[in-house]
């Protein structure tokens, strides 16, 4: 770069500090303070820039994008409201440990009355969030690569705060190239690593469990070729989903959402492998599954070692090669496998089916969800990327829809909100590689995100498919209402919304549209997904009746 080249101003060193960081696409809507950074970024340097309706969407596309693609997700709002609006996507990001940076405009240092002046470092800090203050126009490039380097590091989102007043100094650009070295750390001998052998080698029915933490492909072979070696069920957690798909002994999900199958196998266990995984009250069932047996945790991060819950034996380093390395040392010292993958344990989950109600429709108007999910699942690609919202109906498609195993599915429950779904699907679409992406979310969850996102996925052509579980209610307070209804004399309209037709609104703005009623309509629904045009997103209304749904 000559000298000539190097002089520009700070809205385009941060462009250009971006590009030379390898960020190809930003999430955001403009405003005064970040306006000619982004203008900046698309025009001079070719970068994307992903225009939200509404800054909550787009910190949580941001998420959506970092989740699926294992990038720092890059999000930009201007001042003051922008930001704060941002807060609760900030929240989901810390509770999920989800690398992103927001960049934020910020008001002129000496406006203290100017409208927009809020205390922004007070309200991402107490988010659980960083924050890092762009100190000097001459240190733009090195606090953005700080931020960068915090949100890879911190596993969290970080906020690079960015004054308006810096936007058109001038800058000598000097590229801060952010180092974040391959981390493949490998347990070397050690005490803990003779008695983790020791348990393992001493079980006789050992569960072999899987977190997002050991959710990539070399990780994914080795600890299958470690069950086959003790001869172990293999089970994961909800994030991990469908990781051993297509396994022999693969019993599924181990947790509070675990199919009865599952559960018997989980509590007959007498030593559980965690391998990538948090081990939190949901994997635990509340520690209910812990009980009674041994536990070896092992973790590429030191902080997730006994987080939770205290193992018999914490390692820590990749976990593929922490499989691998166990499997040498069974093989060197002769140990015999368990014996527990026998024929009982094969007819077990060979006949676990999940469990269907025999209506398909009823006589109101409405679907069997259960029932609706499943055909409508049939008809997706099996490539797809799965995203869920948070409501009533959540545990359905967890259970019953498809992944692929690796990088293919997104619950946005991390800090219990409907509404973070639509958000997450449209950055997870850019990330996909070509895959569709299959939203499954309430009403309600669409009301609060996907009514003013839709149109953002109509403007970016998106493959997308999404399915509503409308039961005109938030289906969660239904199910707390019929529970207390007795004791507290709860009025049922105050919980029911006469919504608008999904299915229109969603042709209204751009999109393809179903309204789904009787099981017949579904054929209807299935044509439409297989028959959709790949650029732009479907929408499917499935009328349920909330009484009739089961609670998550």
């Amino acid at each position: 770069m000559s000298a000539s080249e190097s002089s520009m101003k700070v809205h385009q060193a941060v462009a250009k500090a971006l590009i030379d960081n390898g960020v190809d696409t930003i999430f955001g809507l403009l405003g005064d303070a970040n306006m000619f950074m982004v203008d900046s970024f698309v025009h001079e340097f070719g970068g994307k820039f992903v225009a939200a309706a509404h800054e909550t969407g787009s910190a949580l596309m941001a998420l959506g994008y970092a989740s699926l693609s294992g990038k720092i997700g890059i999000c930009t709002v201007t001042h003051g409201p922008a930001v704060s609006n941002t807060v609760t996507a900030l929240i989901e990001g810390v509770k999920g440990s989800v690398p992103i940076v927001v960049l934020c405009g910020d008001t002129k240092i000496e406006e203290r009355e100017q409208n927009q002046n809020i205390p922004q470092r007070d309200i991402i800090v107490a988010t659980g969030a960083g924050f890092e203050q762009v100190r000097s126009p001459r240190t733009v490039v090195q606090d953005l690569a700080r931020a960068l380097h915090r949100a890879r590091t911190e596993y969290r989102p970080i906020a690079l705060n960015i004054p308006i007043d810096f936007d058109w100094k001038d800058v000598e650009y000097e590229p801060v190239r952010v180092l974040t070295p391959d981390s493949r750390a490998l347990v070397t001998e050690s005490e803990d690593l003779d008695n983790a052998i020791g348990i393992i080698a001493a079980a006789r029915r050992p569960l072999i469990l899987a977190g997002r933490g050991a959710a990539t492909a070399e990780a994914r072979d080795a600890i299958i070729k470690l069950a086959e070696r003790i001869e172990a069920p293999l089970a994961t957690t909800l994030k991990a989903k469908d990781l051993f798909r297509g396994q022999e002994f693969n019993i599924g999900t181990c947790g509070t959402v675990s199919a009865p199958a599952a559960v018997e196998t989980i509590m007959e266990a007498d030593c559980i492998i965690s391998f990538g995984a948090s081990l939190t009250f949901r994997t635990t069932s509340h520690g209910s599954f812990l009980k009674g047996k041994r536990v070896v945790q092992i973790n590429l991060e030191p902080s997730e070692i006994a987080k939770n819950i205290q193992p018999d034996v914490g390692l820590v380093g990749d976990p593929g090669r922490v499989a691998q390395l166990i499997h040498h040392w069974l093989d060197e010292a002769e140990i015999a496998p368990s014996g527990w993958t026998g024929e009982d344990l094969r007819q077990r989950h060979a006949g676990a089916h999940p469990e269907l109600d025999s209506e398909l429709d009823y006589d109101n108007g409405t679907v069997n969800f259960r029932r609706a999910l499943l055909k409508l699942d049939d008809a997706v690609p099996d490539d797809r990327v799965l995203v869920t919202d948070g409501g009533r109906f959540m545990r359905h498609p967890w259970e019953l829809s498809r992944t692929s195993g690796l990088q293919s599915f997104i619950a946005t429950m991390n800090c219990g909100s409907i509404g973070m779904g639509f958000g997450h699907a449209i950055g997870a679409a850019f990330a996909a590689k070509g895959r569709p992406v299959l939203l499954v979310t309430g009403d309600g969850g669409f009301v609060h995100g996907g009514l003013a996102e839709f149109n953002t996925a109509v403007r970016q052509k998106l493959d997308l498919i999404v399915v509503i579980c409308n039961d005109g209610a938030f289906g969660s307070e239904v199910a707390k209402f019929t529970w207390k209804v007795t004791d507290r004399r709860m009025a049922p309209e105050l919980i029911s919304f006469d919504w608008p037709e999904f299915a229109p609104v969603a042709q209204s703005l751009g999109g393809d549209g179903v309204t789904v009623r009787s099981f017949a309509d579904l054929d209807i629904a299935a044509g439409a997904i297989r028959n959709r045009s790949r650029d732009r997103p479907l929408l499917i209304d499935l009328k349920v009746d909330p009484y009739r749904m089961q609670m998550s």
